[in-house]
């Protein structure tokens, strides 16, 4: 390989570890986000379940492990150094290889996993009391911004134990429908209705929930590819220069 072609790939395998260090910045960040945030649908899981906790600390770990690897691959790919150059790539194939495993993991447990959120979100609805600022307080948001109510619809808040035993006729607050008459309105807690029927979203968050998911499924998907785009050209990049390293060293040796 020529000298140019050798300079090219060094400034090209450069770049694209300059992306993947931001890439692994945006990781490590959503990572961060899902473990502290608590105004989102994750909140309400992460609560009630250590699977998103440990999940969010893997995000950290991968997008920290992202960031060192394109720290040294730009200092590898600058100064030749073949060393850098192939724990760069083997990192980078480990990385790739973990990141298809998860993908398959969750493709076929995804029914598990369907199932293990709805037990979270039906035993939040089952003990709810308008108290905790968290997990409850997240879901009367997301009933709101999402105008839904309950899990599967508005008969799973019939098993809250307030409603249930109260002789009142009560709903969730933030299940109300503000294009229905009804009393006044509320963000959060549980509220009375005069009428025969609540006036309430008939729509379960499931549904909205998997909407969002599908409306955003181009989105992840991209985002999934375009990782992994990087990961391969920064893998064959690193091939090409390390090899080119080689000879270049190899010419230098005198011969007799």
């Amino acid at each position: 390989m020529g000298k140019g072609c050798i300079t090219v790939t060094k400034y090209f395998l450069f770049l694209f570890n300059l992306l993947f260090f931001i890439f692994g910045a945006l990781i490590m960040g959503f990572g961060l986000w899902v473990l502290f945030d608590d105004k989102s649908f994750i909140a309400v899981l992460q609560e009630s379940s250590d699977t998103v906790k440990v999940a969010s600390y893997i995000l950290i770990g991968v997008g920290s492990l992202s960031m060192a690897m394109g720290f040294f691959g730009c200092i590898g790919a600058i100064y030749e150094i073949r060393c850098l150059l192939g724990l760069y790539f083997t990192c980078l194939l480990l990385i790739l290889i973990a990141q298809v495993t998860a993908g398959v993991l969750i493709y076929f447990q995804r029914d598990r996993l369907k199932h293990e959120m709805s037990n979270i979100i039906k035993e939040l609805i089952v003990n709810y009391t308008g108290q905790n600022r968290t997990t409850e307080h997240t879901w009367d948001y997301i009933q709101r911004t999402m105008k839904c109510c309950g899990w599967t619809g508005p008969g799973n808040w019939s098993e809250n134990l307030l409603i249930r035993n109260s002789s009142q006729t009560l709903y969730s607050c933030s299940c109300r429908n503000d294009s229905l008459p009804g009393t006044e309105k509320r963000e959060y807690g549980i509220c009375e209705h005069l009428s025969s029927e609540a006036p309430v979203y008939e729509t379960g968050c499931i549904t909205s929930v998997e909407k969002w998911l599908l409306d955003n499924c181009g989105v992840i998907l991209g985002i999934c590819a375009g990782v992994a785009v990087i990961e391969l050209l920064g893998m064959i990049l690193s091939m090409c220069l390390c090899k080119s390293v080689v000879q270049e060293d190899y010419t230098k040796v005198p011969k007799y």
